[in-house]
């Protein structure tokens, strides 16, 4: 079993949608769930983004595209059952957040969080110009809290720090940081162990030696997750930095899937 909490769906701006269509991939690496945000409301609009993206979800859980293996609409990025089909399918959804536009995110949060496909938030900080440091970002992380749902949250280097103390500032926000700092992975192990209601997951354009394992052996199992960062960047990347680790037993099956599944309450049978 795998879960991939840091995924995406719809085109990218740029050519670097190396991953390819969402379910495809997903097969190709035996990921069995994935939770997803929509390009569009990452980098552009977040309510069109979200809208597109709970049209598509609605789809999955009619069993209405693709439902089969083997349609000639398997696979593609805009079927989201795609090639293993059956039930409510394989993606949930994040509301994506501009947190200097609350009152679109609370509109958002108050109309998908109730469907069931959505079960988080999505927050990029760069692209929103909302670092972790910011009054806008503490206001949408409060929002987030209140909604009882994680949020997602891009870190970079030291941020991931910054973003540790605003979660042990507001209680109960549980809050995953997005590449685990990237090459701030360090400050990650410092943040981690700060904050047992902050999560990391791995994804990342390059692959240092020795990563995931330093990250492993110094925070608390229960605290790690999967993701890829699918389509921007191939799964392999990720996958091949978990692997180098070597992980085993209860390590490796909470970050495979076990975490994420409590983390976000999804169905694993």
């Amino acid at each position: 079993m795998i879960i991939d909490v840091h995924a995406h769906w719809g085109p990218w701006f740029f050519t670097m949608d190396v991953a390819g269509a969402t379910l495809a991939t997903m097969d190709r690496y035996g990921i069995d769930q994935a939770i997803v945000s929509s390009t569009e409301a990452v980098i552009y609009d977040a309510p069109a983004g979200n809208r597109a993206l709970a049209a598509a979800l609605n789809d999955q859980g009619s069993g209405g595209i693709g439902a089969r293996e083997g349609d000639p609409d398997s696979g593609r990025e805009d079927n989201p059952d795609g090639g293993r089909g059956g039930g409510r399918g394989r993606l949930y959804g994040y509301v994506t957040i501009n947190p200097r536009r609350l009152q679109e995110a609370v509109r958002d949060l108050a109309e998908y969080l109730p469907t069931g496909r959505f079960v988080g938030v999505k927050i990029h900080t760069d692209y929103t110009g909302s670092s972790a440091t910011s009054p806008q970002l503490r206001d949408a992380l409060e929002l987030v809290a209140s909604a009882g749902c994680p949020a997602l949250v891009h870190t970079w280097g030291p941020s991931v720090l910054d973003l540790a103390q605003v979660c042990l500032d507001t209680p109960e926000l549980r809050v995953i940081a997005g590449h685990m700092g990237a090459d701030g992975f360090r400050y990650a192990i410092e943040a981690a162990r700060a904050c047992d209601r902050l999560y990391l997951e791995p994804c990342w354009s390059h692959a240092p030696a020795g990563r995931i394992a330093e990250v492993a052996a110094n925070v608390d199992a229960r605290q790690l997750l999967f993701g890829t960062d699918a389509t921007l960047i191939d799964p392999s990347s990720a996958f091949g930095s978990v692997a180098a680790a070597n992980l085993t037993g209860e390590t490796a099956e909470r970050i495979a899937w076990r975490n994420a599944a409590e983390l976000f309450g999804l169905e694993t049978a």
